[in-house]
């Protein structure tokens, strides 16, 4: 099935690309987020193959793009506000579209994944936040975290780290928020999928143990904090899989990937 490329913003970053299965529907929804530490380098055609996959199985699919760290918007509050607003497009969509906005879940891979736990858990945001871009978003059923950055203290700590014994300055948190957890608390605060806990939705972390991009730990403590808070939640680990191997449909590990979030969004 062909992709439609829609705008829900005025900037060129500001787009999705829908694809609506075959049968009369509504469809179920998956907003499907890209990763690549919200930098310009990686756009959304890394999960052009994955939106084809879960349309193929029978989910309509919401590819969406945003600005990101290097573009003119991009950053702290952009990404976020974008990925906010395209979420909310969907209510527009399903005026011309079968889509069912009652089974509304949202994927993401790397930093994706945070984009897809923060999407939803945004209803959490308080009032003031600069980052709440409507009093009425749409409604997120369940968020799926592929190898996603949940916790973005930790992303932080961890780049920091390597940073001080490979000498290779590479801070993606730090830069798209604009500083560090002592310069910026608040933005770690509304950004941060782990400090909006509990979400209220069902969620789904998916890992490899060989990640060496996202540790699995930042994943696990995660899960740890949502259980506690009360969250409907379920880890899991894929003992072959590195980071790049939950996003590859031609591999073994999509299958199981893939099955997870057809589960979700068929209840």
């Amino acid at each position: 099935m062909n992709a439609i490329r829609i705008y829900y913003g005025e900037d060129e970053n500001q787009f999705g690309d829908l694809r609506i299965p075959e049968g009369d529907g509504p469809h179920p929804i998956a907003i499907v987020i890209h990763g690549g530490f919200w930098r310009a380098r990686v756009g959304l055609d890394r999960m052009s193959a994955v939106a084809q996959d879960l349309s193929e199985r029978g989910a309509a699919t919401w590819n969406i793009e945003y600005r990101r760290v290097g573009q003119e918007g991009g950053g702290w509050p952009g990404t976020l506000t974008d990925a906010a607003r395209a979420a909310d497009h969907l209510y527009k969509l399903a005026e011309s579209y079968p889509l069912d906005l009652s089974r509304i879940i949202a994927v993401g891979h790397s930093a994706g994944g945070h984009l897809a736990l923060w999407l939803a858990g945004r209803h959490r945001l308080p009032k003031a936040s600069v980052l709440r871009t409507s009093d009425s978003p749409v409604s997120i059923e369940g968020a799926v975290s592929l190898g996603g950055v949940t916790d973005l203290k930790v992303m932080q700590e961890v780049h920091t780290i390597r940073d001080n014994i490979f000498k290779n300055v590479d801070q993606p948190v730090f830069d798209f928020l604009g500083g560090s957890p002592d310069q910026v608390p608040g933005r770690y605060a509304e950004a941060s999928p782990i400090e909006l806990l509990p979400l209220g939705v069902k969620q789904i972390l998916i890992h490899g143990n060989l990640d060496v991009n996202v540790p699995v730990g930042i994943s696990s403590l995660y899960y740890q904090a949502a259980q506690q808070a009360g969250d409907d939640i379920k880890l899991v680990e894929i003992p072959t899989a590195e980071h790049f191997k939950l996003v590859d449909t031609e591999l073994e590990e999509w299958q199981l990937v893939a099955a997870e979030i057809m589960t979700l969004l068929q209840k």
